[in-house]
């Protein structure tokens, strides 16, 4: 009976690096394409990107997807194969912004700017 746990704590030991292997890219910095490659062949299928940065190995894209939802992505820097891709939300519906709002502005042919609220006017205030 002492031997089961040993062998479930050696599973356990031998299963764990799998387990906790992170999503991050190991390419090697030599085959590494320009992030100009990933926003051409980003906005060849419709993205319109707002960044490209490097995090964690992989190049992390913000932008507006074909779609029209804006998306946070990690592709791998050698391939530029998606790794992984996040949807945002979109936590200014209270100050009248929407995904719809962007789906209406790209198909007009419009390039959405990202809404930074640093432009908006003051609250008006009457006196009496």
């Amino acid at each position: 009976m002492k031997t089961k746990p040993l062998f479930i704590g050696l599973a356990l030991v031998f299963l764990s690096p799998a387990l906790l292997a992170d999503d991050d890219c190991d390419d090697p910095l030599a085959n590494w394409q320009p992030r100009e490659n990933l926003r051409q062949k980003l906005q060849a299928e419709g993205w319109t990107v707002y960044r490209i940065k490097v995090d964690d190995g992989c190049y992390e894209v913000k932008g507006l997807t074909p779609e029209g939802y804006r998306a946070e992505a990690s592709f791998a820097p050698a391939s530029l194969k998606l790794m992984e891709l996040e949807r945002e939300e979109d936590d200014d519906d209270d100050h009248g912004h929407s995904n719809k709002t962007h789906k209406s502005a790209q198909a007009s042919g419009q390039v959405p700017v990202p809404q930074t609220g640093a432009g908006k006017s003051r609250p008006r205030v009457t006196i009496e």
